[in-house]
C-alpha cells in the first residue's frame, strides 16, 4: 500500500521569515503603511529612540507592496531551504540577522534621507552564499565569481546610473556579506572534518 505524501517543515527559519514578512505586508496594507514606518522600515531617526535600533533588524520584513514581497520571497523560498539544510538553521538565522543589522546601520549612516525596507539584502546574501555550496578547501568556485560579477556589477551600474526606488546598497552589502559568510562557514566546517 502506497503511503500518502505528507507536507513537512523542511526549513523552519525560511518559513518563519516568509510568514513574518507576509503578516508585516498585511499589517502595512491594513494600516496604510503606518506599521511599515513604525516597525518594518529603517530611516534616519533619533538614536535616543529604542525603535531606531529595533528597525535596524526588522526592516527586512517590510515590503512596499505585493510585487516587492513576491519578488523577494521567491528567491528566499528557492535558495533558503538548500542553505538551511547545508548550513543549519542557526547559521542561516545569523546570516539574516547580520545582513539586516549591517544594511540597516549603513543605510542610517550613509543615506540619511533614504528609508530602507525589504529583504533584498538577505536575498543577495543567499544568492552569493549559495554559490559556495560545493566549496572545497583551497578553491573558489567559478560560479561564485560569475554570480558576483553579474549581480554585483548590475547593482553597481544601476546605483551609479539609474535613478529608481531600489536600494542598490542593500543588494551590494547583502551580496558581500553572503560571499564572506559562505566562504567562512564552509572553511570552518571543512577545518572541523
Amino acid at each position: 500500500m502506497k503511503k500518502k505524501p505528507k507536507i513537512i517543515l523542511n526549513a523552519p527559519i525560511v518559513i518563519s521569515f516568509v510568514t513574518i514578512s507576509f503578516f508585516a505586508l498585511l499589517l502595512s496594507g491594513v494600516t496604510n503603511g503606518v506599521t511599515n514606518q513604525l516597525l518594518f522600515m529603517t530611516y534616519h531617526s533619533s538614536l535616543k529612540s529604542p525603535m531606531t535600533y529595533l528597525r535596524f533588524f526588522t526592516h527586512v520584513f517590510g515590503h512596499a507592496d505585493w510585487e516587492h514581497f513576491v519578488g523577494n520571497m521567491c528567491y528566499i523560498l528557492l535558495l533558503g531551504p538548500m542553505l538551511e539544510e547545508k548550513y543549519r538553521s542557526d547559521i542561516l538565522a545569523e546570516v539574516i540577522i547580520m545582513t539586516a543589522l549591517v544594511t540597516g546601520v549603513i543605510n542610517y549612516i550613509l543615506f540619511p534621507n533614504v528609508a530602507l525596507c525589504g529583504a533584498s539584502g538577505v536575498v543577495f546574501a543567499f544568492i552569493l552564499m549559495s554559490s559556495f555550496t560545493n566549496f572545497r578547501a583551497g578553491e573558489i568556485p567559478l560560479t561564485f565569481i560569475l554570480v558576483a560579477i553579474f549581480f554585483m556589477g548590475k547593482e553597481i551600474f544601476q546605483g551609479m546610473f539609474i535613478e529608481d526606488n531600489i536600494s542598490n546598497m542593500a543588494h551590494i552589502v547583502g551580496g558581500i556579506l553572503g560571499g564572506i559568510l559562505g566562504y567562512a562557514v564552509n572553511k570552518r566546517s571543512k577545518a572541523r572534518k
